[in-house]
């Protein structure tokens, strides 16, 4: 009997955990962190599809997203300097989304069947205020949560960011077959003001921290203090395996939207399932892996989750195999958005675990943008991939491209310090 009080206690805790103030704004931060995303990419790739613009063309168009990447140049900004409202963190988090505010809606001025210049200027704008904002938010999670926290406020997080992806995804394209693509644009901006609110009402951290005494501390002690911390070889072997976790998801990513309407689907077929099941199945992945990330800890929860993630490129592989088949492609929407579930809260806490509160922004910033670097720039021949070798071989491709990371989590728990190891 004692053990299942035990039980009980421990999941009445994490439910108290999972009710707290601070997590019903770090998921409307994610929401507002996950919006820009798709709007210069999947959804922009639906919108160059219709327009007739070519696969080399859509697949370089995620370059737009470099700033994501690169973010860690002007993150020792947000680390030294407050602005004169909301807080060292919040002020940041509400003028970026301002900016968006304003460039999305810029949007709606473009039209890709004339040319793509200037829907290039403003994606590459977008992503620039969105990478701000991800680095304000980023530190902002890091910082106003406890350790016993991390794995249900990454949870939260990741679930309202899959949310808007969903909405700026799904919802955008079920939108675009009503009202055109310039309109929905400025519909997707207009959601924005869902993010400015949450930084206007989020609490400041109970433990603040002293920012660096000048900009060059901040630029660079998070460097020195990260490769001391974790020792020069373990740091590089992270940062290594930051990179290649990910890989293969990003590859299928960048293709998906085009493949299912190459394939014969509508973007109300495709918009209906990832709106509908496929936002359950997102809801339910996340919390299962905000649940399971506390009892298992954080390496664990990354191999398992990480395999249901290199699966699901299987699944698409076996919709290629099929063709236009509306039940196949269900299943393989909504295993994709169940396993991103489970295997974004693991990766977000593992980045949080690895991160001094002090330089939260930089450090997160740097950490983030590896991710970002195979998201974004490694992933972007995909296009040239699918044209050269077909569908079928590029998600067999893609799984492949995913197992080095999983082979890289049997060493990383010699390679790294306890604190990436567990939650408790």
């Amino acid at each position: 009997m004692s053990i299942l009080a035990a039980m009980f206690e421990s999941d009445r805790s994490l439910l108290n955990v999972f009710q707290s103030r601070k997590m019903f704004y770090l998921l409307l931060l994610g929401f507002s962190s996950g919006l820009p995303l798709y709007l210069t990419s999947r959804t922009l790739q639906a919108w160059l599809s219709v327009e007739g613009v070519d696969l080399t063309t859509i697949g370089l168009f995620s370059l737009v997203a470099v700033p994501y990447s690169l973010k860690f140049v002007w993150s020792p900004i947000l680390d030294r300097f407050s602005l004169p409202f909301l807080g060292r963190r919040r002020g940041w988090m509400g003028l970026s989304q301002l900016f968006l505010l304003a460039a999305i809606g810029a949007m709606a001025l473009a039209r890709p069947g004339d040319g793509t210049t200037f829907l290039a200027t403003v994606a590459l704008l977008i992503a620039f205020f969105s990478a701000t904002q991800d680095i304000a938010i980023d530190a902002y999670r890091t910082d106003v949560l406890e350790e016993r926290e991390m794995g249900a406020g990454a949870a939260l997080n990741v679930l309202g960011y899959r949310v808007a992806m969903l909405l700026t995804g799904a919802g955008a394209l079920i939108l675009a077959d009503r009202m055109g693509w310039p309109l929905v644009y400025i519909v997707m901006a207009a959601f924005m003001f869902v993010g400015m609110a949450a930084s206007y009402r989020s609490p400041e951290p109970t433990h603040p921290v002293s920012p660096p005494a000048s900009l060059v501390q901040a630029i660079r002690d998070p460097f020195v203090e990260f490769v001391t911390r974790l020792g020069f070889g373990r740091a590089f072997f992270v940062l290594g395996f930051i990179v290649v976790y990910k890989l293969g998801d990003a590859l299928v990513n960048n293709m998906t939207t085009p493949f299912l309407l190459q394939t014969g689907f509508t973007q109300t077929d495709v918009g209906a399932v990832q709106g509908g099941m496929g936002l359950f199945a997102t809801i339910i992945g996340t919390l299962a892996g905000g649940a399971l990330l506390s009892r298992m800890g954080i390496l664990r929860s990354l191999w398992i989750f990480g395999f249901f993630q290199a699966a699901s490129n299987l699944v698409y592989l076996a919709l290629a195999e099929a063709g236009r088949n509306y039940w196949m492609m269900v299943v393989t929407i909504n295993f994709e958005y169940f396993s991103a579930g489970l295997g974004t809260a693991a990766f977000v806490a593992f980045l949080m675990s690895l991160c001094n509160r002090r330089f939260t922004a930089t450090q997160y910033a740097l950490l983030s943008s590896l991710m970002a670097v195979s998201r974004d720039v490694i992933a972007a021949p995909s296009g040239r991939i699918v044209e050269v070798v077909g569908w079928p071989m590029f998600f067999f491709v893609s799984f492949v491209v995913a197992l080095p990371g999983l082979a890289m989590l049997w060493f990383l728990r010699s390679k790294t310090g306890p604190e990436a190891h567990s939650m408790t």
